[in-house]
């Protein structure tokens, strides 16, 4: 089976993960502290805005709590996003606020979101779709106007750049994740951008227990290290030198990853440009960077579900990616939101990774075009 996503490990990695066996420290350590340094400068960011934590849902959750979302306010996201953004602001207790999309780009737009604005909002929390930057300069405009937090769910865009910034450091907080389905994969991982560091030092605290004084061998300070203090009810969501050693050697290999994936998005368009059947993706300006996480095609005719089943009985997985919110009946958020509507129904993301030989592309390709060949369109 040709894997929609697939990540690419090596000798290094495994090198890297050897080395921190033979430390006898496998837990939160150097390598932590030396990834967030080199991730921070991988997106020219300070180190003192960024912190490493478990997963992107620890960081959507977190947010919650670090900015002070109370239960009585409404924060707006695109429906056309990861359920773990919604379940962070439901979870809470505050209300999701749901709005629209661009119709082929599945990016927010501000004009979307100005649409759900009350006098309620307290924040923004929006994704750069499939890596391809969202419209961020009417957003952050936006958000400044309605003195709004604005959130970036940078997940699936650690490449990702507009106008010189990197996505995720352009709002109050941002987040990346490392799981095992990303372009950088270290089994689980993320990190958090602050556009104040003070945030980032309160991150910090609340997903280590709360502790104002490091314990155990990494505090090199206090005359007696058993001792602590809290700051807040803190809980723990940290990563550790093991998938740290990973990240850094992925953080290494991103470049030639993003490199490998824009070539196949390429070849895909150039193969795919005369079925005059399908949309594919338009073009990225050129002030901005993609990540090329997803390669999703719009299927003009009414038959994604046939041809994923007939891509799938072929031995090539594809999928949708992401179920509209306003259609999961637990958020109880009940709109039509057209754009979100007709993407959800025709769009679908063909396979996209480093991994991929050009035979795979080739058999995806063909693949399409006999499917488009036998119903004729």
């Amino acid at each position: 089976m040709i894997n929609v996503f697939q990540p690419q490990l090596g000798a290094e990695e495994v090198e890297a993960v050897k080395k921190v066996f033979a430390s006898n420290w496998i837990g939160k350590g150097k390598l932590c502290t030396q990834f967030e340094e080199s991730f921070a400068d991988y997106i020219k960011a300070s180190k003192a805005n960024v912190r490493s934590t478990n997963c992107c849902s620890e960081g959507l959750f977190s947010s919650m709590k670090l900015f002070d979302i109370k239960p009585e306010d409404e924060v707006i996201m695109p429906t056309i996003s990861f359920v773990g953004a919604a379940n962070a602001v439901c979870a809470n207790g505050s209300k999701l606020v749901l709005c629209d999309v661009d119709r082929r780009t599945l990016n927010a737009r501000a004009e979307d979101i100005a649409a759900k604005i009350t006098h309620k909002t307290k924040a923004i929390m929006i994704i750069h779709y499939g890596g391809v930057p969202a419209e961020m300069d009417e957003i952050i405009d936006l958000a400044k106007q309605h003195n709004l937090y604005l959130f970036e769910d940078s997940a699936c865009s650690v490449s990702s750049v507009y106008k010189g910034k990197a996505c995720g450091a352009m709002g109050d907080m941002g987040m990346w994740s490392f799981d095992a389905m990303k372009i950088l994969v270290c089994g689980d991982g993320a990190m958090l951008y602050f556009k104040s560091p003070e945030f980032a030092k309160k991150a910090e605290k609340l997903m280590y227990f709360g502790l104002e004084s490091k314990s155990g061998f990494s505090n090199s300070v206090d005359a007696k290290w058993w001792e602590y203090d809290l700051s807040c009810f803190g809980h723990r969501a940290i990563i550790n030198d093991v998938t740290a050693a990973i990240a850094l050697e992925q953080l290494k290999k991103l470049p030639a990853f993003i490199a490998k994936r824009k070539e196949i998005h390429d070849k895909y368009t150039q193969e795919l440009k005369n079925a005059a059947w399908l949309d594919l993706p338009i073009d990225i300006p050129s002030y901005a960077q993609s990540s090329y996480y997803f390669y999703h095609i719009q299927l003009k005719n009414g038959n994604r579900d046939e041809l994923a089943k007939f891509l799938r009985d072929n031995d090539i997985y594809t999928t949708f990616r992401y179920y509209p919110l306003h259609w999961v009946k637990y958020y109880g958020v009940n709109d039509v939101l057209e754009n979100a509507e007709y993407a959800a129904n025709n769009t679908l993301c063909i396979p996209i990774h480093q991994s991929l030989s050009d035979n795979d592309i080739d058999l995806v390709v063909s693949k399409i075009k006999e499917f488009g060949l036998n119903k004729h369109l």
